[in-house]
């Protein structure tokens, strides 16, 4: 049985929205991650004694910095900025989600309206 076109043209951008879906929840875990790769290193580096040397990475290479102080900073800068980021996809990741589950609950509606059963809905055998 043929679906009609709006049908149709409703489960492309479903599938759209599924994708960019897994994009940002992607995204949102890279960032999770960087939050903590730098937290973690803001820890280990309150165990560095002052006098250490300690090194900043300026692109692809290590300069010596002037203390620890100048890396702290930069690290906290980058925490920061990571975890502003981490809010800006979490809130981006929920109204997808609400779209996701807005228009899934839509599509099944007119699926089953139309006569064709949805996937992963049981057939009643």
């Amino acid at each position: 049985m043929a679906l009609p076109a709006k049908l149709q043209n409703d489960i492309k951008q479903f599938q759209r929205l599924q994708q960019e879906l897994g994009a940002v929840q992607q995204q949102r875990l890279q960032i999770e991650l960087k939050v903590r790769e730098v937290s973690h290193t803001l820890e280990e580096l309150k165990t560095v004694p002052e006098t250490a040397v300690v090194y900043r990475p300026i692109g692809g290479l290590l300069v010596r910095a002037k203390d620890r102080k100048e890396v702290e900073d930069l690290l906290t800068e980058e925490k920061e900025t990571a975890e502003v980021r981490l809010k800006a996809a979490e809130r981006q990741e929920n109204h997808l989600k609400e779209r996701y589950t807005s228009m899934q609950q839509e599509l099944t509606q007119a699926l089953q309206a139309a006569g064709v059963q949805p996937q992963g809905a049981p057939d009643g055998a």
